[in-house]
């Protein structure tokens, strides 16, 4: 997992980055899409569904980050800016 998450060197990892910024892309134009009134009246619901399916995702993706460390707390606390 951790080869797949943080080496973007290897074939699997390159994959894993494109698809990240595929959903980040997706996510964003989403968020815009149900600032617009007009099309955030016809497919709101459609488009609060996919704004939890990508808050989910990328919460999965961060605890897997996690998961696969040695010292998550010090990733954690940087990916913050907290500094000790």
């Amino acid at each position: 997992v951790y080869t797949v998450i943080f080496e973007a060197e290897t074939r699997t990892g390159r994959a894993f980055d494109l698809l990240l910024i595929a959903a980040i892309l997706i996510s964003v134009t989403v968020v815009v899409l149900s600032s617009v009134a007009s099309v955030a009246e016809r497919y709101g619901t459609w488009l609060t569904a996919l704004e939890w399916f990508f808050t989910i995702l990328f919460t999965i993706e961060y605890f897997a980050r996690l998961a696969c460390l040695q010292h998550p707390v010090r990733y954690a606390k940087s990916f913050f800016g907290i500094i000790d």
